[in-house]
């Protein structure tokens, strides 16, 4: 498999990752976590696990995922508070119809939101 690296601030290093990966959500998309009860906006996408390896440690065995899948970073909100969230692809399902996300930063990379997702900034796209 063709494979190429790429720097993770979050784990301060660089990581291999294969040079084509199926993200099943895009940037904008809500999300739901499968196991916990949070909803996110994805606003970025690993094609592989690319945190420290502390972070993957401290989740119990029983409920670690596998490194090579797409992880996104979501601003996250739970029913009592928002926060970054970093969460693996088998643990999310998508969650359009569940309506907006209420997080602190979303005005600062999103524009709006058109009933199922939300749109980056014309500023920050490519």
């Amino acid at each position: 498999m063709d494979r190429a690296t790429f720097f993770s601030p979050q784990a301060g290093r660089r990581v291999e990752a294969p040079r084509a990966s199926r993200a099943r959500f895009a940037i904008g998309d809500i999300v739901r976590h499968r196991l916990y009860d949070f909803r996110g906006v994805v606003f970025d996408i690993d094609p592989v696990f690319a945190n420290s390896e502390e972070w993957y440690e401290a989740i119990p065995d029983e409920a670690r995922p596998e490194r090579e899948q797409p992880f996104y970073h979501l601003f996250a909100e739970s029913e009592d508070s928002s926060y970054i969230a970093y969460v693996s692809q088998q643990n999310l399902l998508g969650d359009g119809a569940g309506g907006p996300v209420e997080h602190p930063a979303l005005a600062q990379v999103f524009e709006t939101y058109d009933g199922a997702r939300y749109r980056l900034r014309q500023a920050l796209s490519h």
